[in-house]
């Protein structure tokens, strides 16, 4: 039992609507009289149904508003941002605390404009949702029985008076919500996004903590270190509050998982300091196991508990608790303690010169390498699984994330534009395997540089960074999401104000605060002169170029990759399942593709003409709404599948590592959409979700039909056999990924069948595949039925037969048999597929 009293404020709690013809808001609480007419204490107050509470949950708790993700009620609820809120609780303090304890408020989450009032008296005045907030309170301001008030503001008003002062600036497009939402620290996606509402929360979104204590831990921060060699070293500081004079002993246990201690120490000093380190130990080989990434290796943990003690039998005359008094009994008197959880890793951001070049030129590598050991990424982005924070319970984090991990993702981009998550995302990374690329919370815009808001930025960095470094599964920190990149696009943005925060606050809050330094990327995307942020060769891309921008054909995604893909993506709509929910009694008239209602659920800018483009190019029209559905995920599913094999094809070895990383848009979604997610917000996988395991499973094996036509201006290469023109031959290049440390050989099977009669053809050979790369295997004609003369699917004899021919290929384990990898080569597109 420690002196040190932690109490989370969970209880009691209760929340109204301002009622503005109330001038005092401390009013709404104390049942003043206000213009003539005797209010009561409790008028309006309603019981909150939840902790951590969010308005929206509360008002849909009480039947006060329908729930925002069905048919159209986003519209019906827009008013719940524009005005003010309120919540109270109370709660009780030990009266017999001594004179000589102090105690604070700690606010995990609040969101976003809020005072904070202590039996009457304001403490605190918040405007940063990504802080923790603390209130330091003096001994007297707490008694037997205390309110909590907090008063919540309009976060949208506020933004757009914040505008009126300072100008209005550029901040994505018409579906990134308004502009003015650059001017407060809040969650950019609140205002709606191409793929969420715009329902403005506010609330208690993480807990409240009430800290008593006379000297308690303020701040530990565990550096594991891990050399060349795989040597490791753990150093442990601390950071105290209140009087360090009392501190007389230092215990910290390393402990294994399982409870068995690694290594412990005890130490005593006679004067201890306010920050000081309190471990410094170097390890023998084997004391410790190292933390992999999922499919190098296994993720060992290790508990680093913290203790402080007081001097022995030093009372020094003061008042204590009579619990304090039966603890002091003891031989010491334990203070406080702590608890991180660790793994001993090293991470590195490798960019050096590519020994040859690609079809880009040479440049530079954008790869990560993890004790050593430089790997490719493949996984995706993150954003807020819901837009209210506070329904998502640790058992839907782990259920997420193991979806990832399962899907053979080894790396989560958390995206600029919603939030810090908090620690249990972290920790179930840790625990899977998980690589985080942690975006700070900005973007698509012009932000301020203004001194209050660059400290307020400062803060909130130092705060999240102190938080999450000793997470083995942090693997960068990213100054904003596309903040660089639309200034580039727009062309009339003459400054960015927040290069002061991207290039210099946050570079150095990363490298002052974490040791060894987690590295740090300015923006992504961001690689070549000049801000230049579409550079394959350099950094790395957002290509967006096949969905929005040029409007490419998918099929010409191996042409527009580049050193790390960290965004991309092809959009689809999610499970009939999942559309019925939002759809519920809709007319039957909303049930297709087209339908007001369906446009609701989809946020993408110019998405029916976007969608028109893709699924005309490789899909027959089609006015049914579930064969519509299966059409779009189809397309999403074959469009990132060829991205993500080309991509990885580009994984070519030391000095040849041109794309390293790629990871699509998007992991999930915070309603029910349709979006670029690759599960629904139901968690319910779509077809892409199993074509990126596939591809990113530890062997794959891909192709690539190429087409010679007879006549050097035929349609696209996509268009592999039909139209005017016909073709006279078609190659096919074979290749492999072996994506473990260990040299293998297998057995490649081709196999190609006809569509359209009974031919088929079945051949093998042994090929080698090097460790941690892709390897090409062969490029070899693409077989098709023997040319008979008019008997021949066109009737003519000089042109190839393979129109109807499916390509397959498989690895398969030499000794048994197994099928280590497959992939299938059809004729494109696929809406000339009949059935013959």
């Amino acid at each position: 039992m420690s002196t040190t009293r932690r109490t989370v404020l969970g209880q009691s709690w209760s929340w109204k609507q301002r009622n503005a013809s109330i001038e005092h808001v401390l009013d709404e609480i104390r049942g003043n009289e206000v213009s003539g007419k005797e209010i009561e204490a409790t008028a309006g107050w309603r019981t909150a149904k939840k902790y951590p509470s969010e308005i929206h949950v509360e008002l849909m708790a009480s039947d006060l508003i329908p729930d925002p993700y069905l048919g159209f009620n986003e519209h019906a609820v827009q008013w719940v941002g524009d005005v003010e809120w309120l919540y109270k609780c109370t709660f009780p303090c030990d009266s017999a605390l001594g004179e000589d304890h102090k105690a604070f408020l700690e606010f995990q989450g609040l969101d976003t404009i809020c005072d904070v009032y202590l039996n009457g008296e304001r403490i605190l005045s918040a405007d940063n949702m990504f802080q923790t907030h603390y209130a330091e309170l003096a001994p007297s301001s707490l008694k037997p029985s205390n309110t909590l008030f907090l008063h919540f503001k309009s976060a949208a008003r506020y933004a757009k008076a914040q505008e009126a002062l300072m100008g209005r600036v550029r901040a994505g497009s018409t579906n990134l919500g308004d502009p003015s939402r650059v001017y407060l620290r809040k969650a950019q996606y609140d205002w709606r996004w191409d793929w969420g509402p715009e329902l403005m929360s506010c609330g208690i979104y993480r807990p409240i903590v009430l800290t008593t204590y006379r000297v308690c831990i303020d701040n530990m921060a565990c550096r594991a270190f891990v050399d060349d060699d795989h040597s490791c070293t753990l150093k442990v500081n601390v950071g105290l509050k209140g009087s360090a004079s009392e501190v007389g002993t230092y215990k910290v246990v390393l402990k294994d998982l399982q409870g068995n201690i690694v290594k412990s120490e005890s130490m005593s000093v006679q004067e201890a300091k306010l920050h000081t380190t309190v471990a410094d130990w170097t390890f023998e080989k084997d004391e410790v196991r190292l933390w992999w990434p999922v499919g190098y290796g296994e993720q060992h943990l290790y508990n680093v508990t913290l203790e402080i003690f007081d001097k022995v039998g030093d009372l020094r005359g003061s008042c204590f608790a009579l619990s304090d008094l039966l603890i002091r009994w003891q031989e010491e008197v334990l203070l406080d303690a702590k608890t991180l959880r660790i793994g001993f890793r090293s991470v590195k951001l490798v960019q050096e010169a590519l020994e040859e070049p690609d079809q880009y030129g040479t440049g530079t590598t954008f790869l990560f390498e993890v004790n050593g050991v430089r790997m490719f990424m493949g996984g995706s982005n993150w954003i807020p699984a819901d837009n209210f924070l506070t329904t998502i319970t640790p058992e839907r984090y782990r259920a997420w994330l193991t979806l990832l991990k399962d899907g053979n993702q080894n790396m989560v981009r958390l995206w600029g534009g919603g939030i810090y998550e908090p620690d249990v995302f972290y920790d179930v990374c840790d625990e899977l395997g998980l690589l985080v690329w942690q975006d700070f919370q900005f973007a698509c815009g012009v932000y301020p540089a203004h001194d209050s808001f660059v400290a307020s930025v400062r803060k909130e960095a130092a705060q999240n960074v102190k938080r999450l470094r000793h997470h083995p599964a942090m693997a960068l920190f990213c100054g904003n999401n596309e903040d660089y990149q639309m200034v580039l696009q727009w062309g009339d943005v003459k400054h960015l104000p927040a290069i002061k925060i991207y290039e210099e606050v946050l570079p150095s809050v990363v490298e002052e605060l974490t040791d060894p330094v987690i590295p740090y990327h300015r923006g992504s995307p961001y690689g070549g002169k000049g801000w230049d942020t579409a550079d394959p060769t350099v950094g790395d891309v957002h290509q967006w170029n096949v969905w929005g921008g040029k409007e490419l054909p998918y099929q010409d995604y191996d042409k527009l990759g580049g050193r790390f893909v960290s965004e991309f993506g092809m959009p689809s709509m999610p499970c009939m399942k999942t559309i019925a929910y939002w759809m519920q009694d809709a007319d039957a008239k909303e049930w297709h593709a087209q339908s007001k209602l369906m446009a609701q659920h989809c946020r993408a800018g110019s998405f029916e003409r976007r969608f028109a483009i893709a699924m005309n190019d490789n899909f027959k029209l089609t006015e049914d709404l579930e064969t519509a559905v299966f059409n779009t995920q189809l397309m999403q599913s074959e469009a990132v599948g060829f991205a993500y094999q080309s991509w990885r094809r580009q994984w070519k070895g030391k000095g040849k590592q041109y794309t390293s990383g790629v990871l699509v848009w998007q992991s999930n979604d915070c309603w029910p959409v349709t979006s670029w997610a690759i599960a629904d917000y139901f968690l319910r996988p779509k077809p892409v979700y199993f074509i990126i395991a596939r591809h990113l499973a530890t062997f794959a094996v891909g192709i690539t039909r190429t087409v010679i036509k007879n006549k050097p201006n035929d349609r696209p290469r996509q268009f592999y056999e039909f139209g005017s023109f016909q073709s006279r031959e078609a190659t096919l290049d074979i290749w492999a990924v072996n994506g473990s440390l260990s040299a293998r050989s297998a057995t490649l099977e081709l196999h190609f069948v006809d569509l359209c009669s009974t031919w088929s053809h079945k051949e093998t050979r042994v090929v080698q595949l090097p460790p941690n790369q892709a390897t090409e295997l062969l490029s070899t004609p693409c077989l098709g039925p023997p040319k008979t003369g008019n008997g021949s699917p066109t009737g003519y004899t000089e042109w190839t037969t393979t129109c109807s021919v499916v390509a397959g290929a498989r690895l398969l384990d030499i000794e048994t048999g197994d099928v280590l990898a497959r992939f299938a080569d059809w004729p494109q597109p696929y809406r000339f597929l009949d059935d013959c």
